[in-house]
């Protein structure tokens, strides 16, 4: 009996594993990409796989992550297998032209008969406080590096800047015509008709159905009664079930014995903000990457003569500059062992996260991926008045003329002001000598691409900031051809990777106590909370994440 495998896509996916168990619990049963992408991979070569449904819908998916699984699929079909996508509706209320673009991967699209294809555009939106916190009486005092570092403007606008708004355009623009082309070429119409067809959504599943932009009407046990006459009996079965289970034949398991020894690859993230210290996470602020914790598995790595190559996964939107800069330090002490260094760019490598990613050989983002950033924003929110109008009042004393210049409850002194000016500018010339020498461009070239704009992967691979499109899959293969290896036979190994045992044993050297998982903290928490409510991001190299593309 052949096996059937399930994509249940309406959870969402991760970027990482669960770096704590609280987080474990709390994305209990949910896959990550990776495995979604490595077991249709792996089912496209498994004789005992014979196809593969995917529900779409529920949890939005980012552009680049849709596209990393329309490569997956796009594989899995190549076996001649076969690949059916379904849904109750391509967005009841909207936000449903992304979900659609990933069910154009597949062999056939399956719309419940009742539903709607929402297939309406894409839209990027911000979100300005300025207005709420006159109303509190909070002062936003914020200074950046350049007009299109609009992280800040949250704060100190009530609308988008002319920069921000042509920044934005552009974002929407250049995702639309991804979107578009990838329709026009899976759907087989013209790319001027799937924009007619998008600009006169939403429209019912008969129609849809009509104009060819799907294949069948039916409920759910319409689609499974199909495959079974198709297919015969079949065991379903997750995908990330599938690529977790244990060996089934005998050269699956001769596949996992230790000998003969297999070149590894090694894999480092780079997930969430990035901050000085170790790895972190919180309920509300999600996971962050510590320089100390990156660092260390890079040295790791580096010290390792049986690591032959390095992919660099990178799924953030920035945050410290002084840990940024530590980590791209180590990444080019790693390159400068001879080892092949790629990075693979996830959802978002903006600001920080791009910093870190510049030095490497290759740097692979799908043209989908939000990236660039290249600028700096410091400040903060006066919060006197506000926490007086309730009562609330705070006295300090202190030595030394700049000892509360960070201090909330204080406005910025004009030399105070000039100093973070001063700064700004230090920062903003580093990072942008630092990514014209990575990236092999003259200075005044790289300062016109950065000024802290956002780009799109494609519009940042057609400008040399990227240097492949694709996902995690691509970039493994360019780590394996850069070092002489057979894709097929080599180990992956995340770095660092720590069982119980090794959680539970004291740490005996600064990088040992690095890689220990930090617990959730009290301090995680509290930064949480103050991103949930809107306050000013931590770091200087963080890029604007209001923004939404979908």
């Amino acid at each position: 009996m052949g096996i059937l495998l399930e994509l249940d896509l309406t959870r969402g996916v991760l970027e990482t594993p669960p770096a704590s168990p609280v987080a474990a619990f709390r994305s209990r049963h949910l896959p990550t990409l990776r495995e979604l992408v490595a077991a249709l991979r792996k089912g496209a070569r498994d004789d005992a796989v014979v196809g593969v449904v995917a529900h779409l819908g529920g949890q939005r998916l980012s552009l680049a992550q849709v596209q990393d699984l329309r490569e997956a699929v796009a594989d899995f079909r190549t076996s001649g297998k076969t690949a059916i996508a379904w849904t109750e509706s391509f967005g009841e209320t909207g936000h449903g032209t992304v979900p659609y673009y990933l069910a154009t991967a597949f062999d056939e699209i399956w719309l419940q008969p009742s539903g709607d294809l929402a297939i309406t555009g894409i839209s990027v939106q911000a979100v300005f406080v300025r207005g709420a916190l006159d109303k509190a009486g909070v002062i936003p005092q914020f200074g950046k590096r350049r007009e299109y570092k609009t992280a800040a403007d949250t704060f100190t606008e009530k609308e988008m800047t002319e920069p921000a708004r042509e920044m934005a355009s552009r974002l929407a623009e250049s995702a639309y015509e991804q979107i578009v082309e990838g329709i026009a070429v899976r759907r087989r119409l013209d790319t001027a008709r799937v924009r007619a067809l998008v600009d006169s959504a939403p429209v019912p599943a008969q129609t849809g159905l009509e104009v060819g932009l799907v294949d069948r009407l039916g409920y759910r046990s319409d689609v499974y009664d199909e495959l079974r006459k198709g297919l015969g009996e079949t065991t379903r079965l997750l995908a990330e079930r599938y690529i977790r289970r244990g060996p089934r034949t005998l050269h699956d398991l001769r596949k996992q014995f230790p000998w003969p020894q297999k070149p590894v690859v090694a894999v480092v993230r780079v997930s969430g903000a990035i901050n000085v210290g170790r790895n972190s996470s919180s309920p509300l602020g999600g996971a962050s990457s510590g320089s100390d914790t990156v660092g260390a598995a890079l040295r790791a790595v580096a010290d390792n003569e049986k690591v032959r190559a390095v992919v660099l996964r990178v799924d953030s939107p920035g945050g410290s500059y002084v840990a940024s800069d530590a980590i791209r330090n180590e990444v080019l002490r790693l390159r400068s062992t001879g080892r092949p260094v790629i990075v693979s760019m996830g959802s978002v490598a903006a600001s920080g996260g791009y910093f870190v990613a510049m030095p490497a050989d290759v740097i692979v983002a799908q043209p989908g991926t939000i990236t660039g950033s290249i600028g700096v924003l410091t400040g903060k929110g006066v919060v006197r008045d506000a926490l007086s109008r309730i009562g609330i009042t705070q006295q300090a004393v202190s030595e030394g003329e700049n000892a509360r210049m960070y201090s909330a409850q204080e406005e910025f002194t004009d030399e105070q002001w000039a100093r973070l000016e001063e700064t700004l500018d230090r920062i903003y010339k580093d990072f942008v000598a630092k990514a014209a020498q990575d990236r092999g461009l003259p200075e005044a070239e790289l300062e016109s691409l950065a000024r802290g704009r956002v780009w799109t992967g494609a519009d940042a691979h057609a400008r040399k900031l990227v240097d492949e499109l694709g996902g995690f899959q691509h970039a493994l293969t360019i780590a394996c051809n850069r070092a002489g290896l057979d894709r097929d036979n080599i180990a992956l190994a995340t770095v660092p990777h720590r069982n119980l045992l090794d959680q539970l044993r004291a740490p005996t050297t600064t990088d040992d106590l690095a890689v220990k998982a930090q617990p959730l903290t009290l301090d995680g928490l509290t930064t949480g909370i103050y991103a949930a409510l809107g306050l000013p991001p931590e770091g200087l190299l963080r890029m604007p994440l209001n923004w939404q593309l979908g």
